[in-house]
């Protein structure tokens, strides 16, 4: 592939099947690029002495693609060189070790892809539409993140 027939693209997908990391990170690799940079969060068994059981999430998916978008435009006036983005998020359930999220970044360097992507998950915590329910053994509880800017305002 010739480097002007690489432009550079967003993948942004919001499913209920398992995500996968080599699919995912897949879609990022670019012959100009040196680095790839993931995240990958899961479900973890435990919260606050917890037994958790699994997780369920739900978005309003048109918001939340939108959401997405911006975070990937503005990615890419933070770091120019940021190739490809890519965004996967699972909703639905999502047993334990499972991924909910995968993030994405290809650079020329490893420092941009790196800043890049944490950027991404904290953006994604703090503006997406997306909610979580936390299944335990004998009750379960819907989490908002900390981060969420609507979490922090005014009731």
């Amino acid at each position: 592939m010739e480097e002007s027939e690489d432009v550079p693209k967003d993948f942004i997908k919001l499913k209920s099947e398992k995500l996968c990391v080599d699919e995912v990170s897949e879609l990022v690799v670019s012959p100009c690029c040196g680095a790839v940079s993931l995240f990958i969060g899961t479900t973890r068994n435990n919260f606050e002495g917890k037994k958790v059981i699994h997780l369920e999430y739900e978005a309003y998916i048109p918001m939340a693609e939108t959401e997405i978008k911006k975070i990937c435009r503005d990615v890419r006036q933070k770091w120019p060189s940021v190739k490809h983005i890519a965004v996967h998020h699972r909703l639905g359930v999502v047993p334990i070790t499972e991924a909910s999220v995968i993030i994405a970044v290809s650079s020329p360097h490893r420092a941009e892809s790196l800043e890049a992507v944490m950027y991404c998950i904290n953006t994604l915590k703090a503006s997406v539409p997306i909610w979580k329910k936390e299944i335990y053994e004998d009750e379960y509880s819907w989490k908002e993140n900390k981060e969420c800017f609507w979490a922090n305002s005014e009731k």
